[in-house]
């Protein structure tokens, strides 16, 4: 891709990645066909949010200067940016709070300026507005109860640290940005460096294993989450996402991300999904 101006429009920016592409299902045919579009319009919103911020060649203004374009298109001061603009219908069609959105958008700001984390609470509180909202936005276009957002907010920090310690060695290669916590690293020995390794040496993955250990402590907070969510086929879909992070944080504290598969295969994923799912229906 040439290099944008800003002139351009975020879609500009697009990397042609959709919801099937995802680690995660989003939006999948367990939710009910009367939550997707919202669900689906929050998606594009956020997709190319993220592609924004991702950009190999846009510098930081130019895309700070289109995520704001976006921020003006939910709060609705400006037209710019279709995507914004078919969230802010939707949402106003629904009656739904646009604060996800805009706490969305202020993690993809960091994502411009910020490379580096120094400690895992500053990781965490990344997530409180790069992963948590994406699951609050779902509970309230089901009208579940908001005391939810603890557990809910557990699983989306731990699947958003999962997606980190997947993709750490492509981030850092691409874009140069590292979710690893800086003071584990130090702890140690691990170098940044050591993620354009062929394969991490053992201070690296005592680094990962750690924070896949963690990711399994914010799982085990979020185990009780999809029995208490009303909606059946949202229970069903939460059940299912809980159960592929179980299985990946699994597989980081005992494999290389940066020398072996750790994304499910179709078949693998498959077969996780539907004993989750059996498990949810037998649980209700």
């Amino acid at each position: 891709m040439s290099a944008i101006t800003i002139a351009g429009t975020a879609a500009d920016f697009a990397s042609g990645k959709g919801h099937t592409d995802e680690n995660f299902p989003v939006a999948s045919r367990l939710v009910a066909a009367r939550y997707r579009a919202p669900i689906m319009a929050f998606y594009s919103f956020a997709r190319l949010a993220d592609d924004i911020a991702d950009h190999v060649t846009a510098s930081a203004d130019q895309k700070l200067a289109r995520l704001e374009a976006m921020r003006a298109g939910i709060v609705g001061t400006s037209d710019a940016e279709p995507s914004a603009v078919a969230l802010r219908i939707v949402m106003a069609e629904r009656n739904l709070d646009p604060v996800h959105a805009l706490d969305l958008l202020e993690a993809f700001r960091r994502d411009c300026t910020v490379n580096r984390y120094a400690h895992w609470d500053d990781l965490i509180d990344y997530c409180r507005y790069s992963a948590m909202p994406v699951g609050r936005f779902v509970l309230d276009v089901h009208g579940e109860d908001r005391a939810l957002w603890p557990a809910n907010d557990a699983l989306c920090a731990a699947l958003q640290v999962i997606n980190h310690l997947q993709d750490c060695a492509k981030d850092y290669r691409e874009i140069d940005r590292v979710y690893l916590p800086q003071d584990l690293l130090a702890a140690t020995g691990a170098r940044t460096e050591d993620l354009a390794r062929p394969g991490a040496p053992p201070a690296l993955r005592q680094v990962i294993a750690a924070c896949a250990e963690r990711c399994q402590q914010l799982l085990a907070e979020a185990a009780p989450f999809a029995r208490g969510i009303a909606d059946r086929r949202l229970g069903i879909e939460v059940a299912v996402i809980q159960r592929l992070a179980v299985s990946l944080a699994t597989r980081l504290r005992r494999r290389d991300p940066l020398a072996e598969r750790v994304h499910h295969r179709k078949s693998e994923a498959l077969l996780l999904a539907s004993g989750a799912a059996l498990g949810r229906l037998v649980a209700r």
